[in-house]
């Protein structure tokens, strides 16, 4: 599921938000808290029906091809994919239309996390994850009136950059102090029964109940062992992100209901306060809230109160001043630093150009997400960092002495210079960063290659906006 995995709301990733005008909305009474009327139970008592309509399963069979996921436990991949469902398809919607389909279990992935520890992931099979997206489909538009205008996560026409827009504007209007809590391991704390209680007040196909409780039993396979599954949702999964809005909803409602400014992407909520005290009671009642009415924990060595400026919120911080303005926060420039660091490892048997054009989507797609910054320094020092590890590739592809004052020469210095500056004795990382290289290999050499520049890629799309 966070684009920049950055995003817990109290915790080191702090980042979930309002709207983009930062308009709070007021406390709402908890509609799935009423009681259903049986005719209103009746119209979604055929969803399954709907889910298998020919349209939405396109639909969700488009999505499946288009994000070219890995394989589940079947190893059936995209290339297969058609030709299995032409197969088995007419089997496999006469079980859901019966309520009797049974998942088949997911297949466990562990993936380091930037700031330490483990995040595993569920890779279901393509079938399920074609069910999973079809289903989302039919229930998005019964849930999506009831979520909160503070919550911009997986939801359609809201985004991330929406979030920290309205954290910025909370922080402006004097709310210096964010209470930024994480919640443990929070995809697989999940309760089941507390999560189908909030879906059963607003689906009356029982069908359906029974295959998403299946889906959240479903066994998880590692090293061909299927372990059960008593709680959490399947991280990984397409209908995971909707039930983490669905059973956070309740978070939602209850800040609303004390008249807290804040915001929440997913499972990342920051809460917006005047002072260090209020903070410290918002946390405290927050997490009693948490524990005892959601069944969830906050993780006390993520989660702080603290300015905003301390703290990074779906990887972007702020700065101090009256008026905030949005940067990139340091851990943020780390990741992409290791990025960088990992596709030039064996650059040396590489020509720059073909270096370039392997780091050049990392880039792109990186400035794409961090466009929103107000602050140039980082990025004139990572575009500075990034041509001086270019002009190292270069200086130890030459190798000999003699061979870098020919190549000195022909980029423009003078003889003396080059054969001064070649046997020099000095490292590779020295002469790389050294005046005979800038001015030998200056920036403009760099843009004629291609090469993208963060600065100015920044600059660009803040154009466009």
């Amino acid at each position: 599921m966070k684009a920049e995995d950055s995003r817990q709301a109290d915790t080191g990733e702090e980042e979930s938000a309002r709207n983009a005008e930062g308009t709070l909305r007021g406390a709402e009474a908890d509609e799935t808290t009423r009681p259903r009327a049986k005719a209103e139970l009746e119209r979604e008592s055929g969803l399954m029906e709907t889910m298998c309509e020919r349209g939405n399963l396109m639909l969700a069979y488009q999505r499946v091809v288009k994000n070219k996921g890995a394989a589940g436990v079947d190893g059936i991949g995209i290339a297969q994919f058609k030709d299995h469902l032409k197969q088995h398809w007419p089997t496999i919607k006469a079980k859901l239309l019966a309520g009797g389909y049974m998942p088949q279990p997911v297949r466990r992935v562990d993936r380091l996390k930037p700031q330490g520890g483990v995040r595993t992931l569920s890779i279901p099979t393509l079938a399920d994850r074609l069910i999973q997206h079809a289903l989302h489909q039919v229930l998005s538009p019964i849930f999506e009136a009831e979520f909160s205008e503070s919550s911009y996560g997986f939801r359609p026409g809201r985004n991330a950059h929406q979030a920290v827009k309205a954290a910025r504007q909370y922080v402006a209007e004097g709310r210096r102090v964010v209470v930024d809590r994480d919640l443990e391991k929070f995809f697989d704390r999940v309760n089941h029964d507390l999560l189908m209680e909030k879906l059963s007040k607003k689906i009356g196909d029982g069908r359906v109940l029974r295959l998403i409780r299946r889906y959240l039993e479903a066994g998880m396979m590692a090293e061909g062992i299927v372990s059960p599954r008593t709680q959490g949702t399947p991280q990984g999964g397409p209908l995971s992100p909707l039930l983490s809005n669905i059973l956070l909803t309740g978070l939602d409602r209850e800040l609303e209901r004390r008249g807290h400014a804040f915001c929440r992407y997913a499972d990342d909520c920051n809460i917006y306060v005047g002072s260090q005290a209020a903070g410290e009671r918002v946390m405290a009642s927050i997490t009693r809230f948490l524990a005892d009415t959601l069944k969830l924990t906050v993780n006390a060595a993520k989660s702080a109160v603290a300015h905003p400026w301390k703290r990074k919120f779906l990887g972007y911080s702020l700065t101090w001043h009256k008026a905030p303005k949005l940067k990139i926060a340091p851990t943020s420039l780390k990741r992409l630093e290791d990025k960088i660091r990992e596709v030039l490892k064996g650059a040396r048997g590489r020509s720059l150009t073909t270096v370039i054009t392997a780091l050049n989507p990392i880039l792109r797609g990186w400035m794409a997400y961090f466009k929103l910054t107000e602050t140039r320094t980082a990025l004139e020092e990572l575009d500075g960092w990034i041509r001086h590890k270019l002009r190292c590739i270069l200086w130890r592809q030459w190798k000999r002495p003699y061979t870098r004052a020919m190549n000195l020469m022909k980029a423009g210095l003078t003889e003396e210079r080059a054969f001064r500056s070649a046997f020099n004795q000095r490292g590779a990382w020295w002469n790389s960063g050294a005046s005979h290289m800038n001015q030998a290999f200056p920036k403009s050499f760099f843009d004629r290659l291609g090469l993208v520049s963060l600065l100015d890629t920044t600059r660009r799309l803040q154009c466009v906006q």
